[in-house]
């Protein structure tokens, strides 16, 4: 007589160190993560006449604003680039990151419910609430290159070093929205101050304007904003225009201390998310 197969059982228990993160239980959550990205999108998009249209319009609108006030009235130099091209591949990873910060910032607190009455991976809700705007960058990238073909920009092999410079802004969009995330859990004010930083940021990040225009003496400060050296790559990669290899190691370093410090804080917070939220 066969027996009845036994129950199983999830046994949850505490972390013993707060500086361990287990990797390996976030990609058996992996599902999560997509549900929750797939969810995140579908609601940003929902009811709206434009839908996925809003992730074409808002670059071009922006870039025909920086071009009249910046080339047009400002009379910036963009170094021999179109600056409509120049403004656009600043654009496109400023824009991730801004939604991608904004989006984690809120994210424990939109999701209370799933996090008091659910086990999973609590670091999957700002990955997917960041990992969301993926798709609109993936449109940017693609309206870069219709933009790259219609100013018939040559490109050179560093062209292929763009990846690297892609995933970069990634990881600091990662590292600062994890940071954010738990942050904004504890202290209510981070939400509000978030959108303000954000845009004190656009201006603050060489999207309208190239970097070597800022002086001499502050361009190592001046790339403690790991955004600054993400642009500065990308368009060294497109049009080979100058990047210094110092500072960029200062917002490279910038973005590590951001991905690891972020992970590390919101490991630590994590295991009392639900008695705060």
């Amino acid at each position: 007589m066969n027996r009845p197969a036994e129950p199983e059982y999830l046994v949850i228990r505490a972390r013993e160190s707060w500086w361990r993160v287990d990797l390996g239980e976030l990609w058996r959550y992996r599902e999560v993560i997509w549900f929750l990205v797939w969810r995140d999108f579908k609601v940003r998009y929902r009811q709206t006449l434009l839908g996925v249209a809003w992730a074409l319009i808002q670059p071009l609108l922006t870039v025909t604003i920086f071009t009249l006030l910046f080339a047009r009235f400002a009379g910036v130099s963009s170094g021999g680039t179109p600056y409509p091209l120049f403004a656009l591949a600043g654009f496109v990873p400023w824009a991730f990151f801004s939604y991608g910060v904004g989006a984690a910032t809120g994210c424990m607190l939109n999701n209370q419910d799933l996090v008091k009455r659910i086990y999973f991976p609590r670091l999957a809700i700002p990955l997917a609430a960041i990992f969301s705007g993926l798709t609109d960058m993936a449109i940017g990238l693609m309206l870069l290159a219709a933009f790259l073909f219609w100013f018939a920009q040559p490109l050179g092999p560093n062209a292929l070093m763009m990846l690297l410079f892609v995933v970069q802004g990634v990881a600091a969009t990662v590292g600062v929205g994890l940071i954010l995330s738990a942050a904004n859990a504890r202290f209510r004010d981070i939400g509000h101050a978030v959108p303000f930083a954000l845009q004190i940021g656009l201006l603050a990040t060489p999207i309208g304007y190239a970097s070597t225009s800022v002086p001499e003496q502050w361009q190592l400060v001046y790339h403690l904003n790991p955004m600054a050296g993400v642009i500065d790559g990308v368009r060294w990669a497109l049009f080979g225009t100058p990047l210094g290899i110092e500072t960029w190691l200062v917002s490279l370093g910038m973005t590590v201390l951001a991905l690891v410090g972020g992970a590390l804080y919101f490991h630590r917070n994590e295991r009392m998310l639900a008695d705060i939220l």
